[in-house]
């Protein structure tokens, strides 16, 4: 119910290619770093959102949503399920089309309100892996 392939095709090919990844640093020991790297190799330009607003590959990180002063398309989540409702409410209020909670990130109340605001949304699913799986389900259709 809460990673529709529909939707996870629709958020990956048709939301936009500005993803703000929430909880990215500079360390590339943490999932959000890889998770990054394969974004950015599908075409997607990648926004880091931590508190400490560091720079990674060359992007400017922000503290928060609302501090990234041009459009954002994709919210990407990696904080812990407790925080996440809270992000998913920031991303509704800049205006974000959708809303991607990483595996194991969870909040039944933050996806009824995020969908019940119009975007779309995902929530315990990790865009690396549909990314490789709609590669292959393409590759399988041609």
């Amino acid at each position: 119910m809460y990673a529709e392939p529909g939707t996870i095709r629709k958020i990956i090919e048709e939301s936009g290619d500005t993803w703000a990844v929430v909880g990215l640093s500079n360390n590339p020991q943490r999932a959000a770093h890889g998770v990054a790297d394969v974004l950015r190799r599908h075409g997607k330009r990648v926004v880091p959102v931590h508190p400490k607003a560091e720079t990674v590959r060359g992007e400017q990180g922000y503290a928060t949503l609302s501090d990234i002063p041009f459009p954002v398309d994709v919210v990407d989540v990696f904080v812990r399920s407790e925080l996440a409702g809270a992000v998913a409410d920031e991303a509704v209020a800049i205006g974000a089309k959708a809303v991607w909670f990483q595996l194991g990130v969870i909040d039944e109340d933050a996806y009824e309100r995020t969908r019940a605001a119009g975007l779309s949304m995902v929530m315990d699913r990790c865009p690396a892996i549909e990314l490789k799986s709609l590669g292959d389900r393409s590759a399988a259709g041609r």
